[in-house]
């Protein structure tokens, strides 16, 4: 009995070695390695350009920019005093990776607000050089560019309804004025507004009127939710996306998501799980995405009437007043035409296809004349002919505004939605150029300053020089030379012999435990003797806290699987 007690001891020593010890947690160093590289990928596909340089040196340009809510964390008072600032893409990842950001978005001449007297002392520019130590980063209270404009977005804040962007509440996407005027001027300096606040609804109204129904367990739509007349309504959701457009990185497009609920016992939950993709209704009045490329919001077209004249012109779509009735009777007007139209083009197909032919025999196609004499056929010519007169060219001293209908009279307030080639259409006369020069957004289409793309950037798997080995060979450039040279000497070989110990574990496929990772940093350090005693004087103690000696006679031999 005790041979077989001892025996069965013998064999569960060493489990140590054998699948069932291992760690839920661990891994093989090949499929470490691959998860390493696959973070690496994504990671690049999330930040595809260098961040390694600020864009300060580049001036006043059209650029991605962040404002940082950590450094400058704005009243809770719009009416208070507030010093905005901006961080171009790098700085917002190198000097500010860990803090709260928001993301803005393209602005036109704007230079980089890091390290300038704009925020704090404690949160420097690391990317560009300081002029007092010569080296690398540390850089303060530098003047901020005065040609710089900043608007509510800085705060956090967006849209006339001045509402608080949280991305991971606010669903669907929002549309970016043309920004003709800044704040100073009375614009809205490339703000970003919701579709329903540009037509003149509210925000808790809109929700309200494509709140989707509660379906009861009948599939009738309780009394809480609001019915149309077909029965159907719409939920809407809205996320704040940039899209791209005609390939052109500033046109942006809604990306929303619907849900329809019939009162035919179709649950519209069900519906939005199978498909959270969907686009919702635009409101009222509001253009259809693929009708219009840009647009200019009432703000700025307040601050500079003369776009006025442009609506409902070529190039321009009808003007969109501020005025949720409005637009909704104006929406009702479009719906009734356009069905009266459909139903009426039905009739027609119809009575085509009821008529039938009084002969029932095919009519035989015209048969070719032979040639007449040629003399004949010459003489029926006429001896003088017309010929199409190619349109003169519009002089471009004659202003076209002459020419357009007037503005429309109104004291409702409109937006102007714009065709892509709506440049084309705009006056340029002596007396109307004057007023786009200071617009360059309306002469010439603008261009977003792009850093340069990323080594790897394509997504393929780096090899020994991914992400981690450049940034620290960035941090290496800023150290002292001797710490520098220190500790490449000691990273090289850290990995020398790292790889020299993971290698038969990828050869063999073994999944590599907490106890050899533990072994192998205790022969590391040189204190292996010492742990490998404390161990002992572990089992020790476990072995006759279970009331045993060890030696298999009495008491129970199984032992407990030993920690990670």
């Amino acid at each position: 009995m005790a041979d077989a007690q001892a025996s069965n001891a013998s064999a569960s020593n060493p489990r140590s070695n054998s699948i069932s010890q291992a760690s839920e947690s661990s891994q093989t160093a090949a499929d470490y390695i691959k998860e390493q590289l696959s973070l690496e990928v994504e990671a690049r596909e999330a930040l595809p350009y260098q961040f390694d340089t600020c864009t300060r040196d580049l001036g006043a340009i059209r650029q991605s920019l962040f404002s940082c809510l950590t450094c400058n964390p704005p009243p809770a008072n719009l009416s208070d005093p507030y010093t905005p600032a901006g961080l171009c893409y790098s700085c917002s990842i190198s000097c500010h990776g860990e803090h709260t950001l928001v993301e803005l978005f393209a602005k036109r001449n704007f230079v980089c607000d890091c390290g300038t007297t704009r925020l704090p002392e404690t949160s420097p520019c690391s990317l560009r050089p300081n002029p007092k130590t010569g080296l690398k980063g540390d850089v303060t209270g530098e003047e901020a560019a005065p040609g710089n404009k900043y608007n509510q977005n800085f705060r956090n804040v967006f849209c006339g309804c001045q509402e608080s962007y949280d991305p991971h509440q606010e669903k669907g996407t929002m549309f970016q004025c043309l920004g003709l005027g800044t704040v100073e001027d009375g614009g809205c300096g490339e703000d970003w507004w919701h579709p329903e606040c540009v037509v003149g609804f509210r925000r808790e109204d809109y929700k309200k009127l494509i709140e989707k129904p509660k379906i009861d367990g009948t599939g009738e739509a309780t009394e809480s939710a609001p019915k149309v007349p077909n029965g159907i309504t719409k939920e809407t959701s809205f996320t704040r996306e940039e899209n791209h457009v005609d390939e052109h990185p500033d046109g942006r497009r809604p990306s929303i998501v619907t849900a329809i609920v019939a009162n035919n016992g179709v649950d519209g939950n069900d519906i939005a799980a199978e498909d959270d993709d969907d686009d919702p209704p635009l409101p009222p009045g509001f253009p259809h995405e693929d009708d219009f490329d840009t647009f200019v919001c009432y703000k700025c077209v307040e601050a500079f009437p003369w776009m006025r004249r442009y609506a409902g012109t070529v190039g321009f779509l009808p003007p969109v007043h501020f005025d949720a009735a409005l637009n909704s009777l104006r929406a009702e007007k479009i719906d009734a035409t356009t069905i009266e139209r459909s139903n009426g083009g039905s009739k027609k197909r119809k009575a085509s296809d009821e008529e039938e032919p009084s002969d029932p025999t095919p009519m035989a196609p015209p048969k070719r004349q032979r040639s007449e004499d040629p003399a004949t056929t010459l003489s029926s010519i006429p001896e003088t002919m017309t010929l199409p007169i190619t349109p003169k060219k519009q002089d471009s001293d004659a202003c076209k505004l002459s020419e357009l209908p007037p503005a429309p009279v109104s004291d409702v307030r409109f937006s102007l939605f714009m065709k892509p080639d709506f440049r084309e259409h705009l006056c340029h006369c002596a007396s109307c150029f004057p007023l786009l020069k200071p617009h360059t957004q309306l002469l010439e289409e603008e261009e977003n300053y792009e850093p340069p793309i990323s080594e790897d950037g394509e997504g393929a798997p780096s090899a020994g020089t991914g992400s981690i080995y450049d940034r620290g060979e960035a941090a290496f450039s800023t150290m002292d030379r001797a710490r520098a040279i220190q500790g490449a000497m000691a990273y090289a070989h850290l990995k020398d012999n790292l790889k020299a110990f993971l290698q038969p574990f990828a050869e063999s496929g073994q999944a590599v435990g907490a106890e050899d990772i533990k072994a192998y940093f205790e022969k590391l350090r040189g204190d292996e003797k010492g742990i490998k005693e404390a161990a002992g004087s572990a089992v020790e103690s476990s072995v006759k806290k279970d009331g045993g000696d060890g030696s298999g006679e009495g008491g129970d031999q199984r032992r407990e699987q030993s920690g990670y």
